[in-house]
């Protein structure tokens, strides 16, 4: 049996994803994805509001702990994802623009700019551990070491997602909707894992009590 024609007069496809209409507007990625993304982002909220509630038991105890953090590292890390951010936004429309070469490297860019963040991190862990600070040394580096070791692992499992994205988008040709479906997924992963950082960032190391 042959295929169904489309509107066109020639067959259709299951699995390529199918043409936007011009100004049609649809919500990226599948909708098991955002289920994933807002549970992740209601419990870094509860996290946030216990870390608020504690910071108003002692606040001076917890300005005195924010003005021993390096805030060079932290600076440096929130322009460091939201240049990896900017580049995933360019690369998915290049995507679009049907440039597959040019998404590839600019997935690889915005890796490579995670990678960095990761370093960093790690970097400001070990100065963080050799000038005496720890999990158990008081309330504000708890939540510190829990907040920001949560949002490190999520960096970590996006460059992951990243990794599987640059894979699909150097394919040439029309993607299946499920291929479409999943790099779509995973640019908004990424995004996430840059606003839980810009929310992190201003509450570890700006906000006095």
């Amino acid at each position: 049996m042959s295929a169904p024609a489309s509107a066109t007069g020639r067959p259709s496809d299951a699995g390529e994803a199918a043409p936007r209409q011009r100004g049609e507007r649809r919500v990226p990625g599948e909708a098991g994805v955002w289920v994933f993304l807002f549970g992740d982002l209601l419990i870094f909220a509860a996290a946030f509001a216990a870390f608020l509630y504690e910071r108003t038991d002692d606040p001076v105890l917890f300005d005195r702990s924010q003005q021993a953090l390096d805030q060079t590292y932290g600076i440096v890390n929130t322009f460091v994802l939201l240049a990896s951010s900017l580049l995933v936004v360019v690369a998915m429309r290049a995507v679009r623009a049907g440039r597959p070469a040019l998404a590839g490297r600019l997935v690889l860019g915005a890796l490579g700019c995670g990678a960095l963040f990761v370093a960093l991190k790690g970097l400001d862990y070990v100065d963080r551990i050799q000038s005496g600070a720890a999990p158990a040394a008081n309330p504000f580096d708890m939540y510190y070491f829990v907040m920001t070791g949560m949002h490190l692992f999520h960096v970590v499992l996006g460059l992951a997602v990243l990794v599987a994205v640059h894979r699909l988008v150097r394919r040439p040709g029309i993607p299946t909707t499920s291929q479409a479906a999943f790099v779509e997924g995973g640019a908004c992963f990424w995004h996430m894992v840059d606003l839980l950082w810009l929310l992190i960032f201003p509450l570890l190391y700006l906000v006095h009590g």
